[in-house]
């Protein structure tokens, strides 16, 4: 099983961007769909983006299309969100999520679809 850490979260201003990155570590990565979903104080886990094992599709929530995007680079076991043009409401812990899975071009944005999980990085957003 994939073990996966996250980081790159902190403090940003309205309007500003951050990259969020998640190291993965175990297992063949490349055997994994990846996630980012993102729990608020008081709320649920939230789906925010996904990408295919090979990176040739990515999926998002309706309010991050057009400023999030996945991105994952197999050789190296990374997968990264690049977040811009943040808002208050994106303020949130954030977490990597990976499902084990065959080669096909599925989309997965369910958190009971994913068996891994990082731990989590803050990203706040000040107004």
């Amino acid at each position: 099983q994939v073990q996966l850490v996250e980081s790159g979260g902190g403090l940003v201003q309205t309007g500003g961007s951050l990259r969020l990155s998640c190291a993965a570590s175990g297992g063949t990565f490349s055997s994994y769909a990846m996630g980012w979903f993102r729990q608020a104080p008081g709320k649920e886990r939230e789906f925010v983006a996904t990408i295919t094992w090979s990176g040739s599709r990515t999926y998002y929530a309706d309010s991050m299309k057009g400023r999030f995007t996945i991105s994952r680079d197999n050789a190296n076991k990374m997968v990264y969100l690049q977040m811009n043009s943040l808002k208050p409401e994106d303020t949130a812990v954030y977490y990597c999520a990976a499902k084990r899975t065959t080669p096909i071009s599925v989309v997965f944005t369910s958190t009971r679809d994913y068996d891994s999980w990082g731990q989590g990085t803050q990203v706040t957003v000040s107004s």
